[in-house]
C-alpha cells in the first residue's frame, strides 16, 4: 500500500505570493536599461525560471547586454527582499497546515527556483521556517525547473522514494519538475488551497483511504 511520508512545497505562489513581488523587482532592474517586460509576458513566457534564465532569454529576444546580467540580478534580488520585508507575513492556514503535518510525522522540506537567501529570509518572515527539514534553493542544482534534478535531490536527502513523496506545485515549469521526479502531485492555483485539510484529503486519495 502507498504511504506518503513527506511533503515537498515549492515556495513562490504556493506558500508565498510572491509572483508579483519577483515581477516587479525584476522590471524595477530591467527599467534601468529600458529593458521593462509586460505582466502578460511575465506570466506566460518568464514564470518560475530562475531570473539568470529569465536574462538570458531577454539578452537573446531583445537584445540585453550579458554584461549587465550580473548586475541586473544583483538589483533584483535587492528589490525582492525590500518587498520582502515590506509584505511577508505569517498565514495561519499555512502556520497550521505545516505545524499539524509535522506533529503527525509528515517529513516537510521546500524546493525553490529562488535564490537560498530569498528562499530563507520568506520562510523566516512567514514563520515557517521552523517546521522546515530542510530547503533547497535554485543555488543547491546545477539547472533548474522545469528540470526534475530539485525535486529528485529533496527526495534523496529524506531518503525516500518518490512514491513515498506529495510535491505541492503551482506553475507549468515547476508541475513539468515534479512529474518528472516520479513523486505524486498537488497541483494548486492559489496560496489559500494550500491548507491542511486539502494536503490530507490529496494524501488520502493517494493512499487509498478514501474515494
Amino acid at each position: 500500500m502507498t504511504r506518503i511520508k513527506a511533503v515537498i512545497f515549492d515556495m513562490d505562489g504556493v506558500l508565498i505570493e510572491a509572483k508579483d513581488w519577483h515581477y516587479e523587482a525584476l522590471n524595477k532592474s530591467l527599467g534601468l536599461f529600458g529593458m521593462e517586460i509586460s505582466r502578460y509576458d511575465h506570466l506566460v513566457t518568464y514564470d518560475g525560471l530562475p531570473t539568470k534564465r529569465k536574462l538570458e532569454m531577454i539578452s537573446t529576444e531583445r537584445g540585453l547586454p550579458v554584461e549587465l546580467h550580473e548586475f541586473i540580478n544583483d538589483m533584483k534580488q535587492q528589490y525582492t527582499l525590500e518587498i520582502v520585508y515590506a509584505q511577508c507575513k505569517p498565514r495561519f492556514y499555512h502556520e497550521y497546515a505545516l505545524s499539524r503535518l509535522k506533529q503527525e510525522g509528515y517529513r516537510l522540506a521546500v524546493a525553490s527556483n529562488s535564490i537560498r537567501k530569498t528562499v530563507q529570509i520568506m520562510m523566516e518572515q512567514s514563520a515557517l521556517l521552523g517546521y522546515l527539514d530542510f530547503f533547497l534553493s535554485n543555488q543547491d542544482v546545477a539547472v533548474g525547473k522545469p528540470d526534475p534534478e530539485i525535486y529528485t535531490k529533496a527526495i534523496k536527502q529524506l531518503g525516500l522514494s518518490p512514491k513515498e513523496c506529495l510535491i505541492v506545485e503551482d506553475n507549468e515549469k515547476g508541475i513539468q519538475a515534479a512529474k518528472a521526479s516520479g513523486a505524486w502531485l498537488m497541483e494548486v492555483h492559489e496560496v489559500e488551497e494550500v491548507n491542511y485539510q486539502n494536503i490530507m484529503s490529496h494524501i488520502m486519495r493517494i493512499e487509498g483511504r478514501t474515494s
